[in-house]
């Protein structure tokens, strides 16, 4: 892995009898389009809905499904003030404000409100 792999729901996922997105994923979305080098920087992948996960439960072991969650190449040297945690020799962030803090330290960008 030489690129941060971040995993996310493909918009307009089918459930509860109804097309939907995942809020979190959408944000992550946002952020993207707000800075395309981010988007350059990191290798998008989707998964389904349905648990397992095959992409994030094969670096990351059962039980680790949430999307989005940016999975860090090892040796990657995480920024003061980035709360990763660590599973498989990978460091991973789950959720999208420690995302969001991860890229601001790394690149810049203004952090997720209430951060």
């Amino acid at each position: 892995m030489q690129k941060p792999i971040l995993f996310l729901l493909a918009p307009g996922f089918e459930d509860n009898d109804r097309r939907e997105y995942c809020p979190e994923c959408a944000e992550m979305w946002g952020v993207l389009s707000y800075y395309p080098a981010i988007k350059e920087a990191v290798d998008i992948r989707y998964e389904t809905l349905a648990h397992p996960r095959a992409g994030l439960v094969a670096l990351l072991g059962d039980g680790n499904h949430n999307c989005p969650t940016l999975v860090l190449p090892k040796g990657t040297v995480i920024p003061d003030g980035v709360r990763v945690k660590t599973v498989n020799g990978y460091c991973y962030l789950p959720n999208a404000k420690e995302i969001g803090i991860y890229f601001a330290k790394l690149y810049g960008t203004p952090v997720p409100r209430g951060s």
